[in-house]
């Protein structure tokens, strides 16, 4: 009896190591970000995918910082410095994106900032009416 519970515990565990083994891919996805899942999920390969994942978060980078940052008109080469800079930081971000929230993290900013924005020119109508 002993002997057939220790085989059937061998055996328990070497189909759950051939199990993990194959499903390393469910594993991955279940511990990536929403978004990023998504993404990966539904593209056609996983390099599509990856500049995917890139595409949004430089746009939605550039959202941020055209509502947050950019405070004055730039000469064209120092906007294309800027942005330039911005698409290398947003090559760090795509590598954090995978298990981190950040394109859920910039949407929010985006509407924190949208929000502000719509607030402040209603403000200043308001202002200019009066």
């Amino acid at each position: 009896m002993l002997f057939k519970s220790g085989l059937l515990l061998k055996l328990n565990f070497m189909q759950v190591a051939t199990s993990t083994s194959t499903d390393g891919h469910d594993q991955v996805f279940n511990r990536m970000s929403g978004v990023a899942r998504y993404i990966y999920e539904n593209a056609p390969s996983y390099s599509v995918a990856g500049y995917i994942l890139l595409a949004v978060i430089f746009v939605l980078t550039a959202i941020v910082y055209h509502l947050g940052f950019a405070r004055t008109a730039l000469k064209k080469w120092q906007t294309a410095v800027i942005y330039a800079f911005l698409f290398f930081g947003c090559i760090i971000l795509t590598f954090l994106a995978f298990f981190l929230p950040m394109v859920e993290g910039l949407i929010v900013a985006a509407l924190v900032l949208i929000v502000y924005k719509v607030r402040l020119r209603r403000d200043k109508k308001r202002e200019a009416a009066s």
